[in-house]
């Protein structure tokens, strides 16, 4: 009888770390393009980031280095760290976010000096903007390294 190759697990299925390398390389890819548009945002278009968009930059740029160093070797332990990274930045989104749409008052803004954070400097289609693409990015990246997390071996 055959064995299955070193990379599978018995029956065919994928081993624990292949089904949690996938989640964890897709994150590392949204905080790519998310570290990318934020950079052409404000290095290519020249608008000027506010502080909430800088909190967010600081918990998203360290991903893009720091899940390539858990995925090759794969490290089930980078989402140990990742996580609470894209968990402080999706807060910090959604408080730009409700702010941007009025939900928390303007005497909440943290953004008294330079840029407005409330301001809104690009939208597309009528609501698309900066703030809801960077709460999007980092949903999507939350809900890739819980998945990874569920699929690693305990």
């Amino acid at each position: 009888m055959p064995l299955p190759p070193p990379d599978r697990a018995a029956g065919g299925e994928p081993a624990p770390d292949d089904r949690a390398w996938l989640p964890v390389f897709l994150c590392w890819l949204v905080a790519t393009v998310a570290t990318l548009g934020a950079l052409f945002a404000s290095e290519v278009m020249q608008l000027p980031p506010c502080s909430l968009c800088w909190y967010q930059r600081v918990f998203v740029f360290p991903l893009v280095l720091l899940l390539p160093i858990g995925l090759f070797p794969f490290d089930p332990k980078v989402v140990r760290y990742a996580l609470p990274l894209a968990a402080a930045g999706w807060a910090v989104s959604l408080f730009q976010l409700l702010l941007v749409r009025g939900v928390i008052p303007e005497s909440a803004e943290p953004c008294r000096v330079g840029v407005s954070c409330k301001d809104v400097q690009i939208e597309w289609l009528g609501f698309v903007s900066i703030p809801l693409l960077s709460f999007v990015a980092f949903t999507v990246m939350c809900a890739l390294l819980v998945v990874a997390h569920r699929r690693s071996p305990r």
